[in-house]
Parts: C-alpha cells; sequence; structure tokens
C-alpha cells in the first residue's frame, strides 16, 4: 500500500491531507504537524484570535483525521529527509518510508538583527500560543510598540486598539505597506491608525531593541529611546528550508519547484509559504507568496498532482487584509504596471487597475469598509487569469459592469 507523508501542520499540509482522500486516495497518509494541534487557521490570530482568548480555528475538527484515516502525528517535527531511502526521520527517533513526500513546512517570523530569542517583552506572532501571550500584554494602560508597518504589524497595530492599548508603530520605509500595496490605499489606512490614537513613525531606524527591569526599550539611529510594555516584531518571514537544503533539494527565496510543484528530488513537492514557483502569468517569473489562499490553494494542487493530474499553477495571487472596518484586498501583482486607474465604488471606497505595457490588467487592488470591495475585486481576478485588456475607460466608468468586461 502507497504511503504519503506531509510535513507540515498549516493551512497547506491540512487541506492536502483531505484533498487527498476527497480524490479517492486509498493508501496510508501521515501528517507531520510541529504543534500541539491539529492544523488551524493563522489569519485569526492577529485579529478576533488575538481579541479574546478561544481554541483555534481548526481547518477541520481533529476526529475528522481519524475517521478520514489520516495519522496527524502533533508535537512531532521532522530533522532529515533521505531521497534515497525515501523515508523521514523525526524527532522521536522514528523513520516514516515514503512513496510521495509533500513539504509544507511554511515560514518563521524574521528575527529582528541581534534579537536572539522572542519571548519576555520582546515577541513575534506565528502561532496559537504566542497569540495567547500577547493578549494580556496588550491590555489598557500598556504601551505596545510594533516594528513593521506591513499586513501583520498594522493588523496587530488595531487588534491591540480595541484591546485598550496605546500603541506606536514604527516602520523603517516612508510609508506603511510599502511591498505590494499602491501608495493612494495606503495613505487612506494609515490616517484610519491615526485616527485611531497609534502613532506612525515611519522613515526610523531602529539601533536596538532591549529589555530589562521588566521593560522593553527601543533605541532608534536619532537617539530618541521608546519604552514599552511590549515590542512586537513584524518584519516579514523567511521560509522554512533547512529540511530541504539538509537533503540536496534546490532552494532559491524557498524550496524551489516547478509549475506542478515537484522540487529537484523525485517524489518530493512543496507547497504553501516555503516554497517559490514559477507563475505563467507573470511570465513565469518565480515568486514565493505568504498568504493564506494560496497555502489552500496549493495544497490541493499537490494532492492533485501526487496523484498523478499533472496541473500547472495557475492560480491568481490574493491577499486581504481587515483593519478595524476596513478591508483591502489584493489581486494579482502590480508592480512594473506602466498604468493604473481608478474606479469609484462610492462611500470612499475604490479600485485601483494596474495594466502592463500591453494594456493586459495584471493587478488590481481595493478597499472599502466591510466587504464592499470584495465582489468586483473576484471579478478583476477573473480578468487577470483570461489575460484581458479591458478598455481603460471602461474600468474607470463605475456604471460599467465588470462582469460585462469578462463575458467580452
Amino acid at each position: 500500500m502507497s504511503h504519503f507523508v506531509i510535513v507540515g501542520g498549516g493551512e497547506c499540509g491540512g487541506r492536502a491531507a483531505f484533498a487527498l482522500r476527497e480524490k479517492g486516495f486509498g493508501g496510508a497518509i501521515t501528517l507531520v504537524a510541529g504543534e500541539p494541534f491539529a492544523p488551524y487557521e493563522r489569519p485569526p490570530l492577529s485579529k478576533e484570535g488575538l481579541l479574546e482568548a478561544r481554541e483555534p480555528k481548526f481547518i477541520a475538527a481533529p476526529e475528522r483525521y481519524r475517521e478520514s484515516d489520516i495519522v496527524l502525528l502533533t508535537g512531532a517535527t521532522a530533522t532529515a529527509i533521505d531521497p534515497a531511502a525515501r523515508s523521514v526521520t523525526l524527532s522521536d527517533g522514528q523513520s516514516l518510508a515514503y512513496d510521495k513526500l509533500l513539504l509544507a513546512t511554511g515560514a518563521r517570523p524574521r528575527a529582528f538583527p541581534g534579537v536572539a530569542r522572542a519571548d519576555g517583552r520582546i515577541r513575534v506572532l506565528r502561532t496559537h500560543a504566542d497569540a495567547s501571550a500577547l493578549r494580556p500584554m496588550m491590555a489598557p494602560g500598556r504601551h505596545v510598540v510594533i516594528v513593521g508597518g506591513g499586513f501583520i504589524g498594522l493588523e496587530l497595530a488595531a487588534s491591540a486598539r480595541k484591546l485598550g492599548a496605546s500603541v506606536t508603530v514604527i516602520e523603517g520605509l516612508e510609508r506603511v505597506l510599502k511591498r505590494g500595496v499602491p501608495e493612494e490605499i495606503a495613505a487612506i489606512v494609515a490616517e484610519r491608525h491615526r485616527e485611531e490614537g497609534v502613532d506612525l513613525r515611519c522613515g526610523q531606524v531602529i539601533a536596538a531593541l532591549e529589555e530589562d527591569a521588566g521593560q522593553a526599550r527601543i533605541r532608534l539611529g536619532s537617539g530618541e529611546a521608546i519604552d514599552a510594555d511590549l515590542v512586537v516584531v513584524g518584519i516579514g518571514a523567511v521560509p522554512n528550508t533547512a529540511l530541504a537544503e539538509a537533503a540536496g533539494l534546490a532552494v532559491e527565496n524557498g524550496i524551489a519547484v516547478n509549475a506542478h510543484l515537484e522540487t529537484s528530488a523525485p517524489d518530493i513537492y512543496a507547497a504553501g509559504d516555503c516554497c517559490s514557483f514559477p507563475h505563467a502569468l507573470y511570465g513565469g517569473r518565480r515568486i514565493r507568496l505568504e498568504a493564506w489562499r494560496n497555502a489552500q490553494e496549493q495544497g490541493q494542487l499537490a494532492a492533485a498532482n501526487m496523484l498523478g493530474e499533472g496541473r500547472q499553477i495557475s492560480a491568481v495571487p490574493w491577499f486581504w487584509s481587515d483593519q478595524y472596518d476596513m478591508t483591502l484586498q489584493i489581486a494579482g501583482l502590480g508592480d512594473g504596471a506602466a498604468t493604473t486607474l481608478r474606479r469609484d465604488l462610492g462611500d470612499g471606497a475604490f479600485l485601483l487597475f494596474h495594466l502592463d505595457e500591453a494594456g493586459r490588467l495584471i493587478a488590481a487592488s481595493g478597499i472599502g469598509r466591510g466587504n464592499v470591495v470584495a465582489r468586483d475585486i473576484r471579478l478583476s481576478e477573473m480578468l487577470i487569469a483570461a489575460r484581458a485588456c479591458p478598455p481603460p475607460e471602461a474600468l474607470t466608468a463605475s456604471g460599467v459592469k465588470l462582469k460585462s468586461l469578462l463575458a467580452a
């Protein structure tokens, strides 16, 4: 009987395990999950999962693994892969033989230079345990400093304000959300945070993070020192590639895979945050995505290809962030766009369409209250996938439905 092993108990690994069963795989499946929980959703950790004590939002109830005959090894980590012997060694010393192996090892928070540990009053957010530790430290009367003005940093800032803490965000670049978010939208997000009382400081160099006598201290390059009850470092993530590298697999900003999610070793696949892959919509450019939907989609795609379906990566990259009453959504990759067009949706909501030199829609960004931009971003996503070149005047005219452009 064939044995498929999945290393990584996050969104991607969990989805892949169930997708194998849904597609009729009757062999053995072992899912190696490093945390003491069944796979769970990570996006809530910076939002509702931080605001109140609750168990993780599981991808599937733990009993479903037993019902689906999936062996779930929680609290176990893979320590070595032997591609020649087709085996994986675990932290408890046992060895798992595999016929097909999926690496869904995810990513870890990028450490601040010179800070070796992320505990005490200097912390990161990645796991349910992290969120549980942060919650009581964001109480009223506490001063929280967030290092990093990206998605995770700003979501943390919004949650900390909801919990009653005073918040300072320090960003080294000249504005927040510099990576992948148009300046026009980032300015609205920044203003909303300031309205909520967040002290946003952009273009600031941090010389050191220190912890002493029950307090954290941030020393800026200007010489200013900022004291805090809690510092949360949110400066990006690093793909977990050590296991793959030690096994001799190719690594290039993540575990390098082809359009079928196959690594450089036979019968070993990689998916989710840990891998980089070529995307046909963007000229075969190799990218790596740290995104919830990408982890879902690649988990399912990896399962299909482990069963020999030979499907290629085709999904349009998609990102979202909820902060206060605002939702920001982005479809596609807009860096390098030659033209940006705006469509107003009313009540302050709008979309930005990003076109390349040939007039092809390559990305769309939207912001508004609640889910007001969701439908149009979904239609934009479909236009991007179709490699559409919509008339610019139709994109900017709010009276022209995007669905009609798709039909055309």
